[in-house]
């Protein structure tokens, strides 16, 4: 109804966001409360506002508002790249929870809101380098290494704290990860997963399969692997790599579900209950 792809639906229960529940058969059932904010939330992506900020601030606003109140009832509208919620002349950013003043200028014109300044860039925004070491070059011209330069770890672990805030960031930050170590099969999840709820699905497929180069029996990786081909309309393929997660795992039973939908929808019933039944025993 909303042309939203499954993956950005899932991001959304995921937050707590929708008071989507499972029926009988295991498939999510969703209100129209549900569908409303979906729509509005999609609306504030299509302002070019990043799907996983409009994600964190329907989590917040939600934790701000009493218990009887929908998020529904609250208007939401796009500045720049960030939410904005609206309370009759009240109006704030839930992301971050600061209040927005409205001024007006002589003669009762409404001005613009005071322009925000500019947020430092972020360590790991900026190209990694190495700190300088004061130490003479060894024979021959090499200097030493140098305690302070900066490891691919060190970006990781950086690019970890920035998920949140900053997805744009993060994802620029494990490329550098990549960059100082290509076989670093965690920064290659982590990116897939951020391309993944960015819509860049071949690029996210790209990394996830790296990552099991890397480490064949890596059960998020192959899951995730799954989940983006399936995202790309490829059943079949998908399939294999559902029962490939299983096969390293088979107490996720996120990949059972998946997999009894597709056989489900492939026709191959006695596939389908078989990890149907997988499944409702896992989520017993």
């Amino acid at each position: 109804m909303l042309g939203l792809t499954p993956s950005r639906v899932r991001a959304y229960v995921r937050a707590g966001v929708l008071t989507a529940e499972r029926g009988e058969d295991g498939r999510l059932r969703f209100s129209f409360q549900d569908l409303l904010l979906l729509r509005t939330a999609e609306g504030l992506v299509a302002e070019r506002i990043p799907p996983r900020r409009v994600v964190r601030a329907l989590k917040r606003l939600r934790a701000q508002l009493p218990n009887a109140r929908p998020l529904t009832g609250v208007p939401l509208s796009a500045d720049g790249d960030t939410v904005v919620a609206h309370d009759g002349t009240a109006r704030w950013q839930p992301d971050t929870g600061q209040v927005l003043l409205s001024f007006r200028e002589r003669g009762g014109t409404p001005a613009r809101d005071p322009p925000t300044p500019a947020p430092c860039t972020p360590l790991a925004a900026r190209p990694a380098v190495a700190v300088e070491s004061a130490a003479p070059p060894l024979a021959g011209g090499t200097p030493p290494p140098s305690d302070d330069a900066v490891t691919a770890d060190d970006l990781y672990r950086i690019a970890g704290t920035l998920e949140e805030s900053d997805p744009v960031h993060a994802a620029n930050t494990y490329r550098q990860v990549l960059a100082l170590d290509p076989d670093h099969a965690d920064a290659h999840v982590n990116l897939g997963r951020l391309l993944h709820e960015a819509g860049e699905l071949a690029e996210a497929e790209a990394h996830f399969r790296a990552s099991l180069d890397l480490r064949r029996d890596d059960a998020t990786a192959a899951f995730n692997l799954a989940v983006a081909i399936e995202d790309q309309g490829r059943t079949d393929e998908a399939l294999e790599q559902y029962e490939r997660a299983v096969a390293i795992d088979a107490r996720n039973p996120e990949a059972h579900y998946n997999a009894a939908r597709l056989y489900e929808k492939s026709g191959k019933m006695a596939a389908a209950i078989r990890h149907l039944r997988a499944y409702r025993e896992l989520v017993r």
